[in-house]
């Protein structure tokens, strides 16, 4: 049950962690809800900070639900009124997403003697979904994935089809710094094999945004069977790589391209490189020196004379 599982409103956590036990509960528990309670599970899960400061007549319109299905979804949780429910998302979004819209403004103005809307709402979508990244609330859970990471005996690296190229850049870049960071490619059905070296100890890294691919839900499943934490980067709460994930990052990724946006994440790895670096032991940095060195030995970096 779900009251069994929760965190107690008055439990001594911050706002950013709360918000978390609450979305991760609403995520694991989302598939067996009733529909009604699916839609407003849904709604609460997309929408922190309408949640934060609607009035529960207006989330429950906007949610299509009727506000006594919100009160009983917050009492599913273990909360004893709505009010309690929603001081939750109230003291973890006061510090909303960097403003950059400024800038796509300035862009706007800048190409608005052209025609070319789309060249112009790529670029609004893309400020957007990175100033929605860099919230207090990622902060906190960026350096608590990098502890993870560093304390990990072996991490595995997944990420299949459009979002590859975002396992790749982590497995590539990171294993400068951190040799243990291992990329699972799965070629030629041997997903269960490049994921049998892995238990506990042991960390994966998933990438996955809809439409979600069956090869990294099926790689998570494998990782957690073995004891394997889960750092989970996705699009929703509702996505089907959340539940039993350690730690999740719910990053935007709008875009007027006809895929979604691998920007967010991309910037994730670099944000969340860059502090297990910072943070991390001193053999990091030395291995950062060796390889440069070991690289440029080897010819594979070409100066400008």
């Amino acid at each position: 049950m779900l009251e069994q599982e929760t965190p107690s409103p008055e439990a001594p956590l911050d706002g950013a962690a709360r918000l978390d036990a609450v979305n991760q509960q609403l995520a694991e528990a989302y598939p067996e809800l009733s529909p009604q309670l699916k839609l407003a599970a849904g709604y609460v899960l997309e929408h922190p900070v309408e949640i934060a400061f609607q009035s529960i007549r207006k989330s429950a319109a906007a949610a299509e639900v009727t506000a006594s299905t919100l009160m009983r979804l917050a009492k599913r949780l273990g909360f004893e009124s709505y009010e309690q429910f929603r001081e939750v998302f109230q003291s973890a979004v006061q510090a909303g997403p960097v403003e950059l819209s400024g800038r796509a403004s300035q862009l706007r103005s800048l190409a608005s003697q052209t025609d070319d809307q789309v060249f112009l709402d790529v670029g609004d979508a893309a400020f957007d979904n990175i100033g929605r990244l860099f919230t207090a609330d990622h902060q906190s859970r960026v350096r608590e994935a990098a502890r993870l990471l560093l304390g990990a005996g072996k991490v595995a690296v997944v990420g299949f089809r459009d979002t590859f190229a975002c396992a790749y850049h982590f497995a590539y870049v990171g294993r400068i710094a951190m040799p243990n960071i291992h990329l699972v490619r799965g070629l030629e059905g041997g997903l269960l094999t490049e994921l049998a070296h892995f238990g506990e100890g042991d960390v994966v890294v998933a990438f996955g945004f809809e439409p979600y691919c069956a090869e990294t839900i099926r790689a998570l499943e494998i990782t957690r069977g073995a004891g394997v934490s889960a750092i989970v980067v996705t699009d929703t709460m509702r996505s089907p790589l959340v539940p039993g994930a350690s730690i999740t990052f719910n990053l935007a990724n709008a875009t007027p391209h006809f895929f979604p946006s691998i920007l967010s994440a991309i910037t994730l790895i670099e944000v969340l490189l860059a502090e297990c670096v910072a943070f991390g032991p001193d053999d990091l940095v030395d291995n950062v020196a060796r390889f440069e060195s070991r690289m440029r030995k080897m010819g594979a970096y070409v100066d400008i004379e």
